[in-house]
């Protein structure tokens, strides 16, 4: 390397090292103040909003399903035997369609029927998985309760329940009452959010699974502790219902910042879920842009410098790798080419051969023509061989009239490849091979073996060696397996 093009590079590196050195500083001061942002406003502004909003929606059916728990009618009309199931009918039917419910309904605790606006949909049995909620809410002793379940009055379409304890003025057990919520659009309303604040929205329950999910297929079926990246911070967020607070955990090479809050009421858990490298997309690019406007022509220099010393690097490498005259490879790149067949041997690449390659009568060409035209024999044998090799095929000058081919292949493979170069060097004698002057025949003579485990590079030439001088032996012109 020339000192012109030292400097070239050192200054080069000083104006990029400053470009970047001062993109970086602006990046990292515009990332520690969405870092601040998210932490001590956006996230925890975001977070109420949505609680406020999540109240309005929710509250409403629970403050509807406990007029209902405190309803005389209903009271009255259950404590009455449940003798006429049309004023029933017609009350569940007038709650629902008042409010807008998915469901309105009424489990009696006495006859274990379960009433809604088309009258009664079954007797509730503690045989039915499907009514193991109503025994769990009346042994838990709570007044109200949330329950994501099918709904069956409505073909299993999966529902938002708020069940309400219904009881007599002496505390005797009436049954249960509530309504419910399709949980589509308890879904949609949470996807609405997540789109207006650009975060993610879900509700917990106490022991973590998801109740509430804009992907309706993660409801019930995923907990707060297993999903990727929050298992480290659950047990923190499920244990704080008296304060709301903010996490940070790493996930997939993103920074996530989690902020939750306990619902009393619902006695869930809203979390929400801000991608900090999401926010940090404008930084990133105009980090970018600074570097690619400031840049520009610095990294040109650069550039340009690489591809001229990659050029003459490659030419030296060229030289060093290839023969001179015949524009084959030398000794020093076919040993790497043995090398890395060898490997690809261990690694079930398949087989592979190699040609021993010798130029018949090639000393009294020297001779009596000169080396010129030895030099051009040589030239036009190499440009047959390549003709006749394929691309895995790997061709190198061994010696003055020696060629040494590496074939992709089994040994008799390589035996038809070294006939089909025998031939067509034949095939040229009667034309410019032989020199007019001397009147030299030329021909080859080939010896070919195939590689074994047991095998060095020295050991299969010798073998090739061997069959291609048994080649001269009988009369030269042949190829020989070894």
């Amino acid at each position: 390397m020339t000192v012109r093009v030292k400097l070239i590079l050192v200054l080069t590196l000083i104006l990029v090292s400053a470009f970047i050195s001062i993109s970086l500083f602006n990046y990292n001061e515009s990332r520690k103040k969405i870092h601040r942002d998210i932490v001590n406003s956006s996230l925890p502004l975001t977070r109420d909003n949505i609680y406020s909003e999540i109240q309005t929606v929710l509250m409403r059916p629970l403050f509807v399903s406990s007029l209902m728990a405190n309803d005389t009618f209903l009271k009255d009309w259950a404590a009455g035997g449940e003798s006429d199931i049309s004023k029933i009918e017609r009350y569940l039917g007038e709650i629902q369609g008042k409010y807008g419910f998915f469901s309105a309904f009424f489990v009696s605790a006495e006859t274990g029927k379960y009433y809604y606006p088309g009258g009664i949909l079954k007797t509730i049995s503690p045989e039915d998985d499907h009514d193991v909620w109503y025994y769990d809410f009346v042994s838990s002793g709570e007044g109200h309760d949330l329950d994501v379940d099918s709904n069956e009055a409505a073909n299993n379409i999966l529902t938002v329940f708020i069940n309400h304890r219904l009881a007599s003025d002496d505390g005797k057990l009436l049954g249960v009452t509530g309504v419910g919520l399709k949980m589509d659009n308890v879904s949609r309303l949470l996807k609405k959010f997540s789109e207006k604040y650009g975060k993610t929205i879900f509700l917990v329950d106490g022991n973590g699974l998801i109740q509430v999910h804009h992907k309706v297929g993660l409801i019930e079926n995923i907990n707060l502790r297993h999903m990727p990246g929050h298992g480290t911070i659950a047990s923190q967020v499920l244990s704080n219902p008296a304060e709301p607070a903010t996490y940070e955990f790493d996930f997939d090479g993103d920074r996530i910042f989690l902020t939750s809050r306990y619902i009393p009421e619902l006695e869930w858990w809203l979390i929400v879920e801000q991608n900090e490298t999401v926010l940090l997309d404008a930084a990133r690019h105009n980090f970018v842009r600074t570097i690619i406007v400031g840049g520009i022509a610095t990294l040109f220099i650069v550039v340009l410098s690489i591809l001229v010393i990659n050029h003459f690097q490659l030419r030296l490498e060229q030289q060093a790798d290839s023969d001179e005259l015949t524009g084959l490879g030398n000794r020093r790149s076919f040993e790497r080419f043995f090398e890395s067949a060898v490997s690809g041997i261990k690694k079930k690449s398949g087989p592979f051969s190699i040609i021993l390659l010798d130029v018949d009568g090639f000393k009294e060409v020297n001779d009596k023509c000169g080396h010129m035209e030895g030099d051009r024999i040589l030239k036009k044998i190499s440009s047959i061989i390549r003709s006749c090799i394929r691309d895995s095929d790997f061709c190198a000058r061994w010696g003055g009239d020696e060629f040494l081919l590496l074939v992709d292949g089994e040994v008799d493979l390589a035996f038809d490849i070294a006939e089909r170069i025998r031939t067509a060097v034949a095939d040229a004698c009667n034309e410019d091979l032989v020199s007019s002057d001397c009147g030299e025949i030329v021909t080859v003579s080939c010896g070919v073996a195939q590689y074994t485990d047991a095998d060095t590079l020295d050991s299969l030439i010798v073998r090739a060696d061997k069959a291609m001088y048994e080649s001269k032996a009988q009369g030269k012109d042949k190829v020989i397996k070894g």
